[in-house]
């Protein structure tokens, strides 16, 4: 493996400018800049929900997530470079599909909460959805590969039903909506 990172503090983004990995720079505050941030942070929210007690096959999806969205990231980073494929998108759908297959059909809106491991995939998931939002916005700009969009969406769809399929093996119920006249 080579060294790709030898100087973490450079002090060329004191300008508040940041370089992509083409070597251009760009604001710190760029659309680009925001959606790799967020993509980031799904990653480190995703890397925290790891730290949880979870079934090894749900651990092992997750650990594929997160390469998949270090690339997404560096698809981001690199302008015109593409990493993200549809074969991405499918994994999502297969694990969407697997996982929902074992609950229920949902009776009410669910609030995030329950286990603490189902807490972490709900906060993943509106991580996701920012995440989402912030490739939305650059897509606006630039030009963007569609699959980064659609597995950023399947993800946070991902999330929300890992939180139910955990709940239920942990068997805590889920949080469920009440109206006010229900409370």
């Amino acid at each position: 493996m080579s060294i790709r990172v030898s100087i973490v503090s450079t002090r060329t983004g004191d300008d508040g400018t940041t370089g992509l990995g083409d070597k251009t720079r760009v604001p710190k505050d760029a659309p680009r800049i925001t959606a790799l941030g967020d993509v980031d942070e799904l990653n480190s929210a995703i890397g925290l929900w790891r730290t949880e007690a979870l079934p090894a096959e749900v651990d092992a999806l997750l650990n594929r997530i997160q390469h998949d969205l270090f690339d997404l990231g560096g698809e981001l980073c690199i302008p015109d470079w593409t990493a993200l494929k549809n074969e991405h998108v499918l994994r999502l759908d297969e694990a969407l599909a697997h996982y929902n297959a074992e609950l229920g059909p949902l009776q009410e809106f669910i609030l995030p909460g329950g286990s603490r491991a189902a807490a972490h995939a709900h906060m993943a998931r509106t991580i996701a959805r920012r995440a989402e939002r912030s490739v939305v916005t650059l897509a606006r700009q630039e030009t963007v590969n569609p699959p980064v969009l659609h597995y950023l969406n399947r993800l946070s769809d991902l999330c929300f039903v890992l939180a139910r399929y955990l709940n239920r093996a942990a068997g805590v119920p889920d949080t469920l909506w009440e109206r006010d006249d229900q409370r």
